[in-house]
């Protein structure tokens, strides 16, 4: 059985060293800072994310399941994802779990970390894949928001 997500002291800290080598550019280049809107607060709340390169598609899964994160990107529809002192805000979308499911065994495959969070092994069939994707969201990474430029914006 997978191991549950418990957000804690230690793993608040975690994040905030983490995400302060992202932002050095410090780690691996799979790795962002990911920034979205609250859908409560509306404030900015940020998360170190390992993104999955397939192809020529870019995707985010969230390896400990519904977190906020998750609930706010869905409301969203947007990110913005920052490392080395560069950011973009992106359109995203979340997938089927039919397409979640080789993007999440590409991530399993190498991510030890998040591997107790689920309940398949790298070498599960596609159908255990298709089964597990209900519980870690898997989103497309789209095309860069395009934000309003000075005179296209109207003055009261």
């Amino acid at each position: 059985m997978a191991k549950t997500f418990r957000m804690t002291r230690a793993r608040r800290l975690e994040g905030r060293m983490t995400a302060f080598f992202i932002r050095l550019g410090l780690v691996p280049s799979s790795m962002f800072v990911l920034s979205v809107r609250g859908r409560k607060t509306g404030r900015m709340r940020s998360n170190p994310v390992d993104h999955v390169i397939e192809g020529d598609q870019r995707w985010l899964v969230a390896p400990y399941g519904q977190v906020q994160w998750v609930r706010n990107a869905r409301v969203a529809g947007e990110v913005v994802l920052s490392r080395g002192g560069r950011s973009e805000t992106l359109r995203i979308s979340e997938v089927e779990p039919r397409e979640a499911a080789p993007v999440l065994r590409q991530y399993i495959t190498r991510g030890r970390f998040s591997r107790p969070y689920f309940d398949v092994a790298p070498d599960s069939p596609v159908e255990a894949f298709i089964a597990e994707a209900p519980r870690h969201p898997v989103f497309r990474v789209g095309s860069p928001v395009e934000s309003a430029s000075p005179s296209q914006t109207s003055k009261p």
